[in-house]
């Protein structure tokens, strides 16, 4: 049995080389579309109507921080429960949910960081017709209307947003299915449900005597119609030779969203899509389903590894956010009234005095679980980051060395092979922090373990490796291998922690190792197990420059139904269909907490994922999966990346040179100049691809490769400091223009360039052949410098500009202070104490603003005020450097060698004056072509208080 699971594990690599070679493309197949969905084929069908839902205003309770009242739906009496919270910091909290299940229903745990803190609600009128209640002031208010039920959050004379205004709101309740079952029980279990029934009706509200209302224990007889249609996948569905069983029945919930005003929306990734998210009435909806999903298709809406249910909406006037909290399969279907109208036509409109309003509705549909939806009501981009932020958490601050170049391979071969890629770097002058090693470097696919002979002596290979400050990322997958003289394996089965199949047995499924076991991680229990496996004590030649990627963590069964986990598989009492979008989640979870558990709480962590949930940004970083060596996937991979840090995600990137297939020269060096701007920066390729490490391209691309990575590195204070922000305050670190210029139309739809903060601009060229791009620099009143001729332009216009292999558009703005390390080494940890150089880009009213941030790059101590946080300003001539963090303790050896101050005029001397009061003259260069004035050799501590004054 042993060699067949090898030689099935062969064949299924060889399936994946043949991908990758091109002979097959993803194959559509595998995954289902809506109506191979049986749950989102039945619940689209509904068309937008006055909906069956109707409040019970008798049944309303008000507290001071919280609204109940029932629902009923009139076709089949079902009551449901609402419950309406305003929460601390500008959101609202609805939560629908059975008000009496036959058992209970998934409720997302762990996702949120605490319970939300609430705030006041009032109530402000009252009548047949409905509720007002407050909002924290009487200009914000919720209108409820009963009949049909629908709710309105209006701010003064704008609705905001409004739920179940198409009346689309739908919630299958659990009931027992009769052809099966209940026709068929004995009479002891018959009688059994004969109490069960009277406990319902014991528990019924008094009012229940109104013949509109059915006994919950008989919901059953009142959806008669619904269960005979066995055929529609309500009881059970086949995909592929795949069958489906529901013992509960069918359980979707699903919700409509109205957003007046509102032309576009964003965010619920992971899809490799545009930037602005399209609309769906005419093809499939948007799917959040973690899939393994190889060789993925562009511009569509197919599921792909991650899934975080959150969409933003945005006009020039108001942001808002929805956040969905609801792990299972969920489709997202958008629709507006501007939709396929031309400029033209909107223009016409506008001329014949059209007053249609622009609006896009959105649906939710999930396939189980309960309604729990978070309206986060801006009005700002940056209030709505901090919304979501204040539920689910910020990125989590990732050690410095982590925000350099990283190397992979699927897979570098032995030890010798990564001494030799090693010393390359070197050899080639080329800076890097971490190599990566991909299944191969496993006993056989057992994971924490090393190849005996490949990798015979693991630690002396990472010793090797520290010696010159650099690190390793080695992989661990979540599925295990089923042998039993694998430690891992027997302790998991010893403890129960494997998911199990519906019979009651381990689950087992095909993946890498061939035969393998899934653990449980949403076992807290099990998840301490998994990170008491990363002490160093357990994972055996692991050492403190050892860090970790979970990959196939969706999770990926290669012969489940697409390529996953079973939706009938269980964790304890729930089914893997309430969990499944969690999986990967709780997988990095775990690793994350044994990262951190193996130093004793004092290093943080550094932990790549594919598959990820809402939240997962406090757990590490994450990439686009397995992307082609293709231009369009080049360039998707900057909406793919925008999207991710616009719902918290800011630490993500893409496979640089594409993973599948071979990319030309040209297409790789465009691939480095691009991810050096991107957050995560890795290049990573497949088994069956050609070598491709950066000097295997001929002397000039490895100078053009070179020089991409160098800038990099040149930039890393800047990267540090934009990390910490994002830590503090939720705001992405790369992030679309519409986000710093939102009153900006020109910006709302923008996909080709980025910000890194607010103060750099890139635009990549991601054109083959390209000779030239056109960047939009926002800002009507600002100007833009390029940073490499410090040439200076306007805002508010479309500017082309020539370009050479050599090029790379990056503008710093006006108004902004930058901070470099032009030094570059080997490695980030060499430059740590390396002087700074500060370039300081005036705006028209000649001032400039900055931050410089400085902590050890690699612990926990920033928790405990062992920093230097500061504030650059320029204005007035004085340039100041202010401690923003008084009460913080921190010190460095880094000064700063170099100040360059970009549209300045020439001064007739310079002075710097210290904190003791010492002043001495500064030598300085003024360029007056470029207006660009070098201040050399200040000489001042980058952590101490100063002024430079021009005279």
């Amino acid at each position: 049995m042993a060699a067949f699971n090898e030689r099935m594990a062969s064949f299924l690599v060889l399936a994946l080389a043949l991908c990758a070679s091109g002979t097959w493309a993803v194959d559509r197949g595998n995954f289902k579309t809506c109506d191979q969905s049986a749950f989102c084929k039945r619940q689209r069908a509904l068309k937008p109507s006055e909906s069956p839902y109707r409040a019970l205003l008798e049944t309303m309770e008000l507290t001071n921080t919280r609204l109940t009242l029932q629902l009923i739906n009139d076709n089949n009496k079902v009551r449901l429960l609402l419950e309406l919270y305003r929460l601390q910091g500008n959101m609202t909290r609805v939560k629908i949910n059975e008000l009496k299940p036959l058992k209970p229903r998934f409720e997302v745990p762990d996702v949120l960081i605490r319970d939300p803190p609430t705030e006041p609600l009032s109530l402000l009128s009252q009548d047949e017709n409905g509720v007002v209640l407050s909002l924290g002031s009487e200009s914000q208010r919720v209108i409820l209307s009963a009949r049909p039920f629908r709710l309105d959050i209006v701010e003064g004379r704008d609705v905001l947003m409004s739920l179940n205004s198409r009346g689309l709101l739908a919630f299958e309740h659990l009931r027992m299915r009769k052809d099966t079952f209940s026709y068929k029980v004995t009479s002891t279990v018959a009688s059994v449900w004969d109490n069960v029934k009277r406990v319902f009706t014991s528990q019924a509200d008094p009012e229940s005597e109104n013949k509109e209302e059915v006994d919950p224990a008989n919901q059953d007889e009142t959806a008669k119609d619904d269960e005979d249609k066995v055929e529609d996948g309500m009881w059970e569905e086949t995909f592929k030779s795949h069958s489906d069983g529901k013992p509960s029945g069918p359980s979707a919930v699903s919700l409509d969203f109205s957003l007046p005003g509102v032309e576009h929306v964003y965010g619920i990734p992971e899809h490799a899509d545009t930037l602005r998210l399209k609309t769906t009435e005419n093809g499939d909806p948007y799917r959040l389903y973690n899939l393994d999903v190889f060789q993925y298709e562009l511009y569509n809406p197919m599921a792909l590894y991650g899934a975080i249910p959150v969409m933003l909406a945005h006009n020039s006037q108001r942001t808002t956010g929805i956040f969905w909290l609801n792990a299972a399969e969920t489709w997202v279907d958008i629709s507006s009234n501007t939709a396929g109208k031309t400029v033209f036509g909107k223009m016409l409109d506008y001329v014949q005095g059209s007053s249609e309003t622009p609006q896009t509705d959105v649906r939710w549909i999930s396939e189980s679980g309960i309604i729990d939806v978070f309206l986060m009501l801006g009005p700002k981009p940056k209030d709505v980051f901090a919304q979501y932020a204040s539920l689910t958490g910020t990125q989590a601050f990732p050690p410095l060395a982590s925000l350099g170049y990283h190397q992979c391979r699927w897979n570098y071969n032995d030890q010798e092979d990564v001494r030799a890629v090693d010393a390359g770097f070197d050899e080639h002058d080329i800076p890097y922090d971490f190599i990566w090693l991909d299944i191969e470097h496993t006993d056989g696919k057992r994971y924490f373990t090393w190849d005996p002979h490949k990798f015979a002596s693991p630690k002396e290979m990472l010793q090797g490796l520290k010696d010159k400050k650099r690190k390793m990322v080695a992989i661990v997958d979540p599925h295990i291998k089923v042998d039993n003289n694998y430690k891992i394996h027997n302790e998991i089965r010893s403890r129960g922690f494997y998911i199990k199949n519906k019979d009651g047995g381990d689950y087992e499924g095909w993946c890498w190792p061939g035969s393998a076991g899934y653990p449980d991680f949403t076992r807290p229990d099990m998840r301490a197990w998994w990170a008491s496996m990363f002490a160093y004590d357990q994972y055996e030649g692991a050492t403190d420059n050892l860090y970790t990627w979970n990959d196939m963590n969706e999770p990926s069964v290669f012969n489940g139904p697409e390529v996953t986990m079973h939706k009938d598989a269980m964790h304890g009492a729930w089914e893997h269909r309430d969990v499944h979008n969690l999986y990967g989640f709780y997988v990095q979870m775990a690793t994350m907490e044994g990262l951190i558990q193996r130093s004793g709480g004092v290093e943080r962590p550094f932990v790549l994922t594919r598959a990820f949930f809402a939240g997962s940004q406090r757990l590490g970083a994450v990439w686009t999966g397995d992307n082609a060596a293709e231009w369009d996937h080049l360039k998707i991979s900057i909406p793919m990346c925008l999207s991710l840090g616009l719902v918290g995600v800011s630490f993500c990137g893409a496979d640089v040179g594409g993973f599948f297939k071979s990319p030309s020269t040209e297409l790789l060096v465009r691939w480095y100049q691009t991810g050096a701007y991107q957050p995560f920066f890795r290049a990573h390729a497949h088994l069956d691809t050609p070598r491709r490490e950066p000097w295997l391209f001929g002397p000039e691309n490895t100078a053009l490769i070179r020089e991409a990575v160098r800038q990099r590195y040149t930039l890393l204070p800047y990267w540090y400091q934009q990390f910490y922000n994002t830590h503090q305050t939720g705001e992405p670190v790369m992030r679309p223009l519409w986000v710093e210029y939102p009153e900006d139309p020109a910006t709302f739809t923008v996909e080709d360039e980025f910000l890194i903060g607010r103060d750099l601009l890139v635009h990549p060229v991601t054109e083959e052949g390209s000779r030239g791009v056109t960047a939009y620099l926002p800002g009507k009143d600002e100007v833009w410098f390029d940073v490499h001729t410090y040439q200076k332009h306007n805002g508010a216009q479309n500017l082309y500009i020539p370009v050479t292999m050599s090029s790379i558009p990056v503008f710093q703005r006006g108004g902004s202070i930058i901070p470099r390390k032009m030094r570059v080494r080997r490695s980030s940890t060499c430059m740590e104490q390396d002087p700074y150089t500060f370039i300081v880009a005036l705006n028209p009213q000649r001032t400039a603003l900055g931050e410089l941030y400085i902590d050890d790059g690699h612990t926990f101590s920033f928790n405990n005020k062992e920093f230097i946080h500061r504030r650059l300003s320029f204005a007035n001539n004085i340039l100041s450097s202010v401690n923003l963090a008084p009460e913080a303790n921190f010190s460095t050896l880094s000064w700063v060698e170099r100040i360059l101050i970009v549209g300045a005029t020439k001064p007739s001397q310079v002075t710097m004056r210290t904190a003791d009061g010492r002043e001495s003259q500064v030598e300085f260069d003024f360029d007056t072509t470029m207006s660009v004035l070098t201040l050399r050799k200040p000489g001042m501590n980058a952590g101490a208080d100063w002024t430079v004054t021009l005279h």
